[in-house]
């Protein structure tokens, strides 16, 4: 596991991308670890995301108010 938590943005361009990786070199917490990973439209459309196969169990639907 690289990391808990992932946060993605969208940049136009290559340049607008490094304005906000120096933004984050700027801020970078004291103990913690910080990884930029820049990837194309192209290459995050070939995404593939896999879900387990267990179904979770649905919540109890409350009933309808009707009102006429």
């Amino acid at each position: 596991m690289f990391q808990f938590s992932i946060y993605m943005r969208h940049c136009a361009s290559r340049e607008n991308a490094e304005v906000h990786v120096k933004r984050v070199k700027k801020h970078l917490p004291p103990l913690g670890h910080v990884g930029i990973m820049s990837i194309t439209d192209k290459q995050f459309g070939m995404m593939e995301l896999f879900y387990g196969i267990k179904e979770a169990v649905k919540p109890d639907m409350p009933q309808q108010l009707e009102l006429f």
